[in-house]
């Protein structure tokens, strides 16, 4: 005979979690939602949780069976508000500041108790702007006056938005001159490094806070360790079998290929400071990144996942 705790836990309402994928764009504000997003999913439900997905047209496909999957835009809150029934939290990821204020309403509207924020390192170089110039920090304090439970999450590099295509400093034109020339071609090749995080990696610290309260009202830095392009390089070579040629660029030639790519000049002027000041004062940012608490692996439970990995599960990208 069922008991009035197994009544009662039979007519509550499933608890939902809901991610928002964006298309990539190359605009300001770009993340690799996709690859991030479908990760979340993967561990979620091996996590035993309901997960649904808002997702934009060309991001509808490739979930798991168990996904629930709403065509539409987390960058149109009102159209799509049905979205946010019975959604317990959600991971908010690829919001725009236009529309971040309707997104949570709509959310505090629906019952939902916590935003988990795919933000960005963006923050810290956009507080010394004007406000009406603010992108990622107008989203992250929308978020935090919210009045609901959040937490902020800004990444490194993710390594799979080489794949995606949502950041340059990535290699993002990497795989098209690996395939047709067996050459790589970039700016700064012996001086240029930039931290990376596997995909799965930051998919498990965006888990841990939907899922515990532990990092409530707290911004994480889910960071990895810098790379040197030279290193990431080679483990593509490796991972082929073959060597790779590699070419320096000028920083001009390489904004004047990015230009012709479709990179706004922002992303640019980020990519080539960011690339320069990471080899400049590498012992520094090294420090601060081993500094950072929680750090990932305390957040996970388990060690980084290298890029060496990372390229070994992509191999096909480059052949």
């Amino acid at each position: 005979m069922p008991t009035s705790a197994h009544i009662k836990a039979a007519l509550e309402p499933e608890e939902i979690y809901l991610l928002t994928v964006v298309s990539p764009r190359k605009e300001e504000g770009n993340s690799p939602t996709g690859i991030v997003g479908r990760c979340l999913a993967r561990q979620l439900l091996s996590q035993g949780h309901k997960v649904r997905v808002l997702a934009e047209p060309s991001q509808c496909d490739g979930w798991p069976d168990a996904v629930s999957v709403i065509e539409g835009s987390i960058t149109q809150p009102v159209k799509y508000a049905h979205a946010f029934d019975n959604v317990n939290a959600m991971f908010l990821a690829g919001a725009i500041p236009s529309t971040v204020d309707d997104v949570l309403a709509r959310a505090r509207e629906a019952g939902v108790e916590k935003i988990v924020l795919l933000s960005s390192h963006g923050p810290e170089y956009e507080e010394d702007n004007p406000p009406e110039t603010w992108f990622w920090l107008a989203i992250e304090n929308a978020v935090e006056r919210s009045h609901l439970a959040w937490t902020c999450i800004r990444p490194s590099a993710v390594m799979g938005a080489l794949i995606e295509g949502t950041y340059p400093a990535t290699g993002t034109d990497w795989p098209d001159t690996i395939r047709a020339e067996g050459i790589v071609r970039e700016a700064l090749l012996n001086q240029g490094h930039y931290p990376f995080i596997h995909e799965d990696d930051l998919a498990a610290v965006a888990a841990k806070a939907l899922t515990s309260d532990d990092y409530v009202g707290t911004i994480l830095e889910a960071i990895g360790m810098p790379l040197s392009t030279r290193s990431r390089i080679h483990s593509i070579a490796k991972a082929l079998d073959r060597s790779l040629d590699a070419a320096e660029l000028t920083p001009e030639q390489s904004r004047s290929t990015w230009r012709r790519r479709g990179w706004p000049a922002g992303a640019i002027d980020v990519t080539l400071y960011a690339l320069e000041e990471y080899g400049a004062r590498l012992d520094e940012m090294t420090t601060w990144t081993l500094a950072q608490q929680p750090s990932v692996p305390d957040i996970i439970g388990r060690p980084l996942r290298t890029y060496d990995e990372w390229v070994s599960e992509n191999i096909e990208t480059f052949r």
